[in-house]
């Protein structure tokens, strides 16, 4: 059987631990049913700009349902990376 690997930082994996122990399921089950939802969505035009750019933006920032707190920004003060709120929030 083919393998998908997905690394994640400790902040985003603690997320997903948390999210799954409260749903009495397991990470990867979380994990499987995101990439179900999102195979069902294909037919949205605008899903491989956002696949490019989140795949992009995980180079730097830590997703906004990551345990985020020990990002850069809160240590050093500054603002925040993105220039106007997310559309997900």
């Amino acid at each position: 059987m083919p393998t998908l690997k997905i690394h994640l930082e400790h902040a985003e994996y603690d997320a997903v631990e948390r999210f799954a122990s409260g749903l009495n399921t397991t990470p990867e089950a979380v994990a499987y049913c995101a990439l179900n939802r999102l195979m069902l969505d294909t037919h949205n035009p605008g899903l491989p700009e956002e696949i490019a750019q989140t795949w992009e933006a995980h180079r730097e920032n830590l997703p906004l349902w990551s345990d985020s707190a020990g990002g850069p920004h809160g240590y050093e003060g500054k603002a925040d990376s993105e220039p106007t709120p997310s559309k997900y929030l």
